[in-house]
């Protein structure tokens, strides 16, 4: 690779606003107390695989692998944010995880205990930053991660 620096600062940047994307999230579910919905915890994940990935990439940033590897996580980030993003907007009906109508158990015990659990809906938007819902700033920050490494990846294989 013959720009380690800009490849560095990118994966640099990746692990940062994964961190702090977690650490949002984490504080607006257990310090302002906001639950989050399956679709919301689900959004969670690439960020998770996007710090060990992006560590991976700065510490041994000559392989390509790590770039193409983050840009499959962002693709995964975008389509589930914006399956949400859908949700909330009622174009896509919500999943069945989403909602409590689907109690289709026979085990009385499994009723009890789904009745305990209190299901968050994933069409209702319970907290927003500049007017937008989280699953939308994360299919923002999503796709421009997809656009940054795709465009890494092109430049690679025009050398």
């Amino acid at each position: 690779m013959k720009n380690i620096f800009n490849i560095k600062s990118f994966f640099l940047i990746t692990l940062i606003v994964s961190i702090l994307s977690l650490i949002t999230a984490i504080y607006i579910e257990h310090i302002i107390e906001i639950k989050p919905c399956k679709l919301c915890i689900y959004q969670r994940f690439p960020y998770l695989v996007a710090i060990f990935i992006s560590f991976l990439g700065y510490y041994f940033p000559n392989n390509i692998l790590w770039v193409k590897l983050l840009t499959l996580i962002f693709v995964i980030s975008f389509v589930i944010s914006g399956y949400h993003v859908g949700i909330e907007n009622e174009f896509f009906k919500e999943f069945s995880g989403c909602t409590n109508k689907n109690i289709n158990l026979l085990d009385k015990s499994e009723i009890l205990n789904s009745l305990q659990n209190e299901v968050i809906s994933c069409k209702n938007v319970s907290f927003k930053i500049l007017g937008m819902s989280l699953a939308t700033i994360n299919m923002i920050i999503s796709s421009l991660f997809v656009i940054i490494y795709l465009k890494i990846i092109h430049n690679e294989k025009n050398k």
